[in-house]
């Protein structure tokens, strides 16, 4: 699949905001509160312009904190680990070769694999709590700056 990656426009946000993953993944359902900084977005989208997913980059120090998101319907069709390596390579040029980090849900075995896959490792773990759902524990990764894949 060759991706577009481009500044984030409004569209991104209100075709995000229909998006609805099975459970458990329903937890990554938008909440409807508009994101604090949509500047650290970027919308994917295939050849012919549909969307398919999201970047999100924020500098942290000398790492840069990559969150993501897939369209529903595609997710679990093997098409993750050429996603997330498309928005390493993304950020690679936009902000130079840094260390990246993220973290994903505990729950999320399915993540967890890709990004192994794309270069990260696990380096801890940390709960956050959210309304409505309690505690979440989540897992801390990192990406090395010249970690292969």
């Amino acid at each position: 699949m060759n991706l577009r990656v481009e500044l984030a426009t409004p569209k991104l946000f209100v075709e995000r905001a229909s998006w609805r993953y099975p459970p458990p993944y329903d937890f990554y359902n938008d909440d409807g509160v508009p994101p604090k900084n949509p500047e650290r977005f970027f919308s994917v989208c295939s050849d012919d312009r549909e969307l398919v997913g999201f970047y999100y980059f924020e500098e942290r120090g000398d790492s840069i904190f990559y969150g993501l998101g897939l369209r529903p319907d595609l997710t679990g069709q093997g098409l993750g680990t050429p996603f997330v390596k498309a928005g390493i390579e993304f950020a690679h040029t936009r902000f130079g070769p840094r260390r990246m980090v993220l973290d994903v849900a505990e729950f999320n075995a399915r993540a967890i694999r890709v990004y192994e896959r794309a270069g990260f490792r696990q380096t801890g773990n940390h709960v956050r709590l959210f309304e409505g759902r309690g505690e979440v524990p989540f897992v801390d990764m990192e990406r090395a700056i010249d970690a292969a894949g």
